[in-house]
């Protein structure tokens, strides 16, 4: 019944206060934000007369007296006229960002075409307007603000904008600082995220946006960073859109040569993501040596590059896929089964021919000598080691064997399954993927299983040597 109410609760004392606002002839109140000052809740509601209004409510004290009062009706005082270029802002959205600034997003007529959307922020104080940024890709109407970060949809990218609130005075709110140590109106907002996304956009597919606006939402702008020089991630991916490979390393290693910061893995994550798009789009593109140094030696993650396993299986990269189950931590199911699947069924001639990393099988897989297997043991009753160096050249009965079964798989295929082992998966999400593992292919991964666990077995201390080396709880759970 055009009536609004406010709603004042104590949940440990079980307490509730009904307030009604004052009307507003011919507006209604759209959205609101509150915070707590000196036992007064100061409220302020954006109105769809383009205005924002103030409310004050004392907390009160709970008595049965004030309980039994009549309803209180709440009076608003005019905080802002929401007023752009000569323009009335249609507000749809208020966040606080101080005692003395509030940002909200709204839009602009604009004769003869659809309303502008933009991102304003305003001093409260001097009832000035701060700064304002047009939102060419339209937005949701919501705006979110936390940490002096602003959280909005701007398009189809969720954007992070970093502000910082300086301390209000008249010559601030007028824009007249003249002091380089102090931030002027234009650069009171990193507005270089809006434009690094408007870069970016033209090199993204639709799947990848969303990954994208997470490696840039970081971003500091070059002012504030004091790096002038450096490009932002948008100049960098148009780049290296088409470069060759000679610039595309060079490039890359400028950026991994910076000292390892949360923006700068994401930056690298965006980086890699793009060169993926770009293998995708051209299969004879693949720069295999430069993407494995990338994972081998920055800390990335599956969500940072999605694509990476997929191209790398595609493109038959075993090496890379090696690196990426024993680095990344946040491995889908249905990849890890999808490199396992490769790993058994690349023939070991192959492999033999393979660039793999052994330092997880090496040390205790059977080497063979002159095509027989040949296990390496300590020799008693008067054998020495120099001996022991002769025996390759002379055939060697089975029972000189261990007990066990020979290794199944060669030493490369023995590496990458390792890897499959140790990388970070649940056995629930997994074991659907593994009913679908070809019965010849089950038998194998099967039977290394069992070398393993006979492996392990052999040990006091259940742990096989080597670096990455499979332990017997994961041999076990494995079978399981």
């Amino acid at each position: 019944d055009k009536d609004f109410f406010v709603y004042v609760q104590k949940p440990k004392l079980n307490s509730l206060h009904k307030y009604k606002l004052e009307q507003q002839k011919l507006a209604k109140p759209l959205c609101f934000t509150a915070h707590i000052t000196n036992q007064t809740v100061t409220l302020l509601c954006l109105y769809s007369n383009n205005s924002v209004y103030q409310v004050l409510i004392p907390l009160q004290q709970d008595t049965e007296e004030e309980e039994e009062k009549e309803e209180e009706i709440l009076s608003h005082s005019l905080l802002l006229n929401l007023s752009v270029s000569g323009a009335a802002l249609k507000g749809t959205s208020l966040v606080v960002l101080d005692k003395d600034h509030v940002a909200v997003l709204g839009s602009v007529p604009d004769p003869g075409k659809k309303p502008k959307e933009c991102l304003t922020i305003w001093n409260t104080k001097f009832q000035t307007l701060q700064t304002s940024k047009e939102l060419p890709l339209g937005t949701s109407g919501q705006l979110w603000c936390y940490e002096e970060k602003f959280f909005l949809i701007h398009g189809k990218v969720l954007t992070v904008i970093m502000y910082k609130c300086e301390t209000s005075s008249l010559a601030a709110a007028v824009g007249k600082l003249k002091d380089s140590q102090t931030l002027d109106v234009s650069s009171f907002v990193n507005w270089n995220t809006l434009e690094d996304e408007e870069l970016g956009v033209s090199l993204e597919s639709q799947e990848s946006v969303a990954l994208k606006a997470e490696s840039r939402m970081n971003l500091r702008s070059n002012r504030s960073t004091g790096q002038s020089g450096t490009l932002s991630v948008g100049q960098l991916l148009l780049r290296l859109k088409d470069a060759s490979n000679y610039v595309l390393e060079s490039e890359l290693k400028k950026l991994m040569a910076k000292a390892s910061t949360p923006d700068l893995q994401a930056t690298i994550g965006c980086v890699v993501t793009a060169l993926t798009d770009r293998c995708k789009r051209n299969p004879k593109f693949y720069p295999q040596n430069l993407l494995q140094e990338i994972v081998e030696t920055r800390d990335l993650s599956y969500s940072l590059c999605p694509d990476l396993m997929a191209v790398a299986l595609e493109q038959k990269d075993l090496h890379l896929l090696q690196i990426c189950l024993e680095r990344f931590p946040d491995i889908p199911e249905e990849i890890t089964y999808a490199c396992l699947k490769a790993f058994l069924s690349t023939s070991e001639d192959h492999l033999k021919s393979v660039d793999v990393n052994l330092d997880s099988a090496i040390c205790y897989v059977d080497v063979e000598c002159n095509d027989l297997e040949v296990k390496t043991e300590i020799l008693e009753n008067g054998f020495s080691e120099e001996m022991e160096q002769d025996m390759c050249d002379t055939k060697i009965p089975k029972e000189s064997q261990s007990d066990g079964e020979s290794c199944p798989v060669g030493l490369q295929k023995a590496a990458l399954l390792n890897a499959v082992l140790h990388s970070a998966y649940t056995e629930t999400f997994l074991l659907p993927h593994l009913k679908n593992l070809p019965a010849q292919q089950a038998i194998l991964f099967l039977r290394y299983l069992y070398y393993l666990y006979v492996k392990c077995s052999e040990k006091v201390n259940t742990t096989l040597p080597g670096i990455r080396s499979p332990t017997i709880n994961q041999v076990s759970s494995s079978f399981c």
